[in-house]
Parts: structure tokens; sequence; C-alpha cells
């Protein structure tokens, strides 16, 4: 006895109390907390929204059965307790989180605060209409029921399901409309997907319960239950891209809250990857065996032929892996020689860029090697297709190659560098950068012209200050008929004497 009161009085207070302690300290840390990490440190003390109360869902069941009164069916039953509370909570938690209140948490959804409130109490109840259904299911096994009399019994469920599922339906498209008339256009497609979710949900929503009514209960079930676990799915992957995006931000010591963050590219792989993670567990919910999933991945694990040679996802890997780490080994020696070596010695700042050029060109190619080499890829095989290739690629990428050759001439021989004042094809400016393909150059009203690089090497190139810093500039003066050419000519001879850049003899 003393046992069963003690887990019953815990499980109360962590049932009844522990949720809303740990929405206090959620927002307490949202609103209050100070640093980047405030909301990402909310989101991690909001989990115990979930954990808390489901603790006390274990402690009930463990009152329930060390008070000895159950039997064998009621038993049953309550070992389901922690689950269907665990299903409960983590909808609760799912649906506070995608439809929070505004300031205590990013906005994922554009709705209006009442919207957002509709959300949150649409949420609880989808949690309690799946642990119900769950519930459902489980006593017609334990009672043996006929398959007609679980479908009778779970109807009204299945009804209600369809009626929430329609209603979180509606909400989404409220929050496509919302959404396109206020945000930007790149924000178009990620609408589309919304409004495709938001019919889906209500056609399920309407389908499912019309064929439970007409006796096709399994059928029914099969659109509003997957339907339903798809849509908290989704939510969840939301939610983590917010928190990958939140570390993130954290990281690089920048505000969490600054809309640039979302453009980053880091965190848009991560959430791809994390999206393409989570198409196995979509299959599961809609019915895909573990064992065909098994199947799936012995069959992409073995690889693939391709012109006899296998490659296997193992194999890909460990070249991205090589290939990154050469990669980032070659950047870092770029780095090192640009900024601590090269400035201590007396190459000009032209040549310098070139032989850091060099060194990039280098180590790329040496990273594909190596990587190609250590992943165990055999490309002899392939020889015959790409010499084939080769010709026809080489007769249309001739100007490609042909200015790609000319760039290496360029980075090698350098008769023109970084800082040149050059004139070429009737352009005059100064070479601000050379490229494998072609230089920029900059004329002087400050517009860059981008000219191949074998217009360089083949055309005739003006130089004007790649041995010396002498040059002459040739200036037509006008002046009106009738005037004093004496005059003139005195005016324009100290106007050159005057300048500092010009030669005192001649």
């Amino acid at each position: 006895l003393p046992v069963t009161l003690l887990f019953l009085t815990l499980a109360g207070l962590l049932t009844v109390r522990g949720r809303r302690w740990m929405e206090i300290l959620s927002d307490f840390l949202a609103q209050r907390g100070r640093g980047r990490g405030r909301t990402l440190f909310s989101g991690i003390a909001s989990l115990g929204q979930i954990v808390v109360p489901t603790l006390g869902i274990v402690l009930l069941a463990g009152a329930l059965k060390s008070s000895a009164m159950l039997g064998l069916r009621s038993e049953r039953l309550v070992q389901m307790l922690p689950m269907l509370g665990l299903t409960v909570f983590t909808a609760g938690w799912l649906g506070g989180r995608v439809f929070a209140q505004l300031g205590v948490s990013h906005a994922i959804l554009t709705l209006p605060p009442e919207r957002r409130s509709e959300g949150r109490f649409n949420s609880w109840i989808l949690g309690l209409i799946l642990a119900l259904a769950t519930l459902a299911r489980e006593a017609g096994k334990v009672e043996e029921y006929p398959a007609e009399a679980v479908a009778v019994l779970t109807f009204p469920i299945l009804l209600l399901a369809g009626l929430m599922l329609s209603r979180m339906g509606q909400l989404l498209l409220v929050h496509v409309r919302a959404d396109t008339a206020e945000g930007p256009e790149e924000r178009s497609y990620r609408n589309r997907v919304a409004a495709f979710f938001g019919r889906a949900a209500i056609g399920a929503g309407l389908i499912g319960p019309l064929l439970g009514a007409v006796g096709y209960a399994e059928a029914g079930d099969f659109f509003v239950y997957p339907s339903i676990m798809t849509l908290a799915l989704v939510g969840f992957l939301l939610l983590l891209q917010r928190f990958v995006t939140d570390i993130y931000a954290v990281l690089m010591g920048r505000d969490v809250e600054d809309p640039e963050n979302g453009g980053d590219l880091i965190p848009v792989l991560i959430g791809m990857i994390l999206a393409l993670l989570a198409l196995p567990v979509l299959a599961l919910i809609w019915g895909a065996r573990v064992a065909d999933l098994t199947e799936l991945w012995a069959r992409f694990t073995a690889g693939y032929s391709i012109g006899g040679t296998r490659i296997s996802p193992t194999s890909f890997l460990t070249f991205v892996v090589v290939f990154t780490l050469g990669y980032a080994l070659t950047r870092l020696l770029q780095g090192m020689l640009r900024s601590t070596v090269l400035p201590k010695t007396k190459i000009d700042p032209g040549g310098q860029t070139a032989l850091i050029s060099g060194v990039g060109y280098i180590g790329i190619f040496l990273a594909g090697v190596v990587s190609v080499t250590t992943a165990g890829i055999d490309l002899s095989s392939l020889a015959i297709v790409a010499g084939a290739l080769s010709v026809g690629i080489g007769f249309g990428l001739q100007t490609i190659v042909q200015n790609f050759v000319s760039g290496i001439i360029l980075l090698i021989e350098r008769p023109v560098s970084q800082g040149d004042w050059i004139e070429v094809g009737g352009v005059m400016g100064i070479v601000k950068d050379i490229s494998v393909r072609s230089t920029r150059i900059q004329t002087f009203d400050r517009t860059d012209v981008i000219v191949p690089n074998a217009d360089l090497i083949a055309g005739q190139v003006t130089n004007w200050t790649r041995q010396n810093l002498t040059g002459r500039v040739i200036l037509k003066v006008g002046v009106a008929y009738g005037s004093d050419t004496r005059q003139v000519e005195k005016i324009l001879m100290e106007i050159g004497e005057s300048h500092p850049l010009v030669m005192v003899n001649p």
C-alpha cells in the first residue's frame, strides 16, 4: 500500500503539474533568457513537456501493477498506458511548437493568434484520437471481438479523426494564403507544398469516414491515420530544421532571430539530409514492412554496376570524404601562402596570385586522383567510352578548352598580371582577376569587362605597366578659333609640369 500510494502521488504530480512546469521553464528561457542560444535552450527545455508527464504515466502504471488488483486483460491494457501517454503528450508538444505563441518560439507557420490556439487544440485532440484508436484495437484483440464489432466500435473515433484532420488541412491553407500575401516570391515552392498537404489532409479527412461508413473500415483507417502521422512527421522535420538552424547560428556566433540565417547553405543541406532519412519512416507509416526496407537497403549497399565498375555507397562516401579533405587542405595551404608566406617574399602581387591559383589547381587535381584511388573505383573500363566522348566534347567545348589552356599559360608565363594597366580589343583598364577561363578588367569608369583568356594570348595586348610605370598619354585639347596658341601652349605646359606623376625629362 505505501508503494502504491507513493507511485500514485508522484504520478499525479508529474502528470498534472509536470508539463506546466516545463512549459513555464521553456517560456522563461525564450522570453527572458540571455545570449544567442536562448531559443535553442528553450526548445531543448520544452522536451520536458513530453518526458515529465510520460514518466508520471509510467509511475501510474507501476502503481496499478503494485496494487495486485489487475487481471490478465486489464494488465495488458495497463502495459499500454506509457505508450498511449507518450502519444498524447508528444502530439501536444508538437502542436505547441509548430503553432507556438508569438515570442515563445520561431514562427513556423504564418497564422493569426486565434488560429495558432486552434492548431494547438487540434494537436491535443489528434493525440487523444490516436491513443483511443490504439486502445480500441488492443481491447478488440484482448476480448477477441470480431472484425465487424471492432469496425463499429472504432467508427466514431474514425469520424472524429477525419474531422480534426480536415481542420488541420484548413489551417495549412490559411497559412498558405497569409504567407503568399506577406512573403517574398522565393517562398512560392514551399507554399505549393504546404497547399498540397493541406488539400490532401482535407481529402483524406472526408474520404476516410465515408469509406468506414459504407463498410470499408480498413480502407478508411488507411486514409485517415497514416495521414495524421504524415502531418506529424512533417511538423517534426520542420522543428528539427529549425533546431539545426539555431545550433548553426550559435556556433557561428550569429543572432538566431536574424532572418538572414535561413539563407545559409549548410542548414539547408542538413535539412535535405534529414528529409531523406525520414523517407523510411514515411514508408513505415504507409504500410511498408521492415523486411522490405531491409531488402532495399541491402540492394543499395551492394552497389550498382556501371560499365563493369561496381560503385557502392561506401566507395562513394569514401570518395566524397577523401576529396573533401584534400580540397580543405588545398584551401588551407592557399590561405597560409596568401597571408603568411608570400607577403614576406619579393614576388609582386600578380605573381603571388598566379602561384596561389596554381597551387589550387594542382591540389584539386591531386585530391580527385587520390579520392578515386582510395575509393577503389576502377575507371579503366570507362576509358573507351570516355575516349569516344572526348572527340565530341572536344568539338563542342573547343572554345572553353582554348580559354582554359590560355589561362594556364597566363598564370605560368605571366604576360599580364593582376594590377596591370592593359589595353586589349579596344578595352583599357586594370586587371582585377585572372581565372581559368577569363580575365576580369575594370575600366576607368568602374565597369567590369570579362575578356576570354584566348584573346589575351592570341590577340594584341598593350601592357602599359608591365616592365615599368613609364608611359605616354595623348590628350587632344580643343580651343576656340582665334585663341592665342602661345598662351594655350604655356597653360598646357604648366598643367603638365605641375602634375606629380609626370616625368621631368623628357
